[in-house]
């Protein structure tokens, strides 16, 4: 069983930045292309970026591209989203999920197939 944990989170003012750590176990990181989601209260689980298994390839969401960046350190088993310029309308639960698929980046939730606890960000005004 793949478990995939979150942490980085916290409490930081508009304009400040945050780096989110997700640490692997269980399975075999460097085949899994590795996404971060967020979820806000009240809302559906969103997309925020994904990067493929080499680590060549990242995509966003456009709301934080330019903001965020996602990289991976597949020795560590790990995987990070930057987060710069932060927005309270990026306060959030983030998530880090993982994709066994490979085939093209994936945006949606139902593409992936384990997923962590997820860590709290919020960003105050």
């Amino acid at each position: 069983q793949v478990q995939l944990v979150e942490s980085g989170g916290g409490l930081v003012q508009a304009g400040g930045s945050l780096r989110l750590s997700c640490t692997a176990s269980g399975g075999t990181f460097s085949s899994y292309d590795m996404g971060w989601f967020r979820q806000a209260p009240g809302k559906e689980r969103e997309f925020v970026a994904v990067i493929s298994w080499s680590g060549m390839s990242t995509n966003y969401m456009d709301s934080v591209r330019g903001r965020f960046t996602i990289s991976r350190v597949n020795a560590e088993n790990t995987v990070y989203l930057q987060m710069n310029s932060l927005k309270p309308e990026d306060t959030a639960v983030y998530y880090c999920a993982a994709d066994r698929a490979r085939v093209g980046l994936h945006r949606g939730v139902r593409e992936y197939d384990y997923w962590g606890q997820g860590t709290q960000v919020t960003v105050s005004s």
